[in-house]
């Protein structure tokens, strides 16, 4: 199956990418990985990619787009792929249109984790890391030890400066100004795939399961 993954920060994307990915057996490409395997393998586009990445600039639509065409021409995307975090905007959307038709391929289905903001902004403002060993805790569903220290290495425990509400609120409103005509755009295809993420993560793979079961 070819399928793209879209869900807003908090909504668990990550983890149901890797799950179906194992399942339908198709390789889970994220737009970070993409970046790191070009820059690392010195190629034009990864050297081009690397100058911006450097800079603290956003990689251009024409750099980003040539890594994808390289990715997806590669032999263990021919039985399918995942695509997460790319496309983010309907230009970008329109040009992997163009790389699939020159592929002979079309996509399956698009996949949109939809949480509600509340959740979301309690799920990240409550996450702490352990600034010693970098193990993830959740106030409410993996809290630390009672004294606030790591479980596992008895380091400090930090909020990240991206997990404060404030910040949060800001991502949520960036990825729906991005991804809200994305949404539009797919519906209009009939490949956009509503699944409720406000819910454990068994419950939902298996609802997005379920639902890729019927395209």
């Amino acid at each position: 199956m070819r399928l793209i993954l879209l869900g807003p920060p908090g909504a668990g994307k990550g983890t149901q990418a890797e799950r179906l990915s194992k399942e339908l057996r198709i390789p889970h490409i994220s737009t970070g990985d993409m970046f790191r395997e070009a820059v690392a393998s010195g190629s034009p586009l990864g050297l081009q990619a690397k100058g911006f990445m450097d800079a603290g600039q956003l990689v251009p639509d024409d750099v980003t787009v040539g890594i994808v065409r390289e990715r997806l021409s590669r032999s263990d995307c021919r039985k399918g792929f995942l695509l997460d975090g790319f496309p983010r905007t309907v230009p970008q959307a329109e040009a992997l249109e163009e790389i699939l038709a020159d592929l002979s391929e079309s996509l399956d289905a698009v996949i949109s984790i939809e949480v509600p903001e509340d959740v979301i902004v309690r799920r990240l403002s409550q996450r702490r890391v352990c600034g010693d060993c970098g193990t993830i805790y959740h106030l409410e569903t993996k809290p630390p030890a009672p004294n606030g220290k790591c479980n596992v290495c008895g380091g400090d425990i930090f909020q990240r400066a991206d997990d404060s509400e404030e910040t949060v609120r800001k991502r949520l409103e960036v990825y729906r100004l991005q991804t809200e005509p994305l949404i539009r755009y797919y519906e209009k295809k009939g490949l956009l795939r509503r699944v409720s993420g406000d819910s454990d993560i068994e419950t939902v793979f298996e609802e997005t399961f379920r639902v890729l079961e019927r395209v």
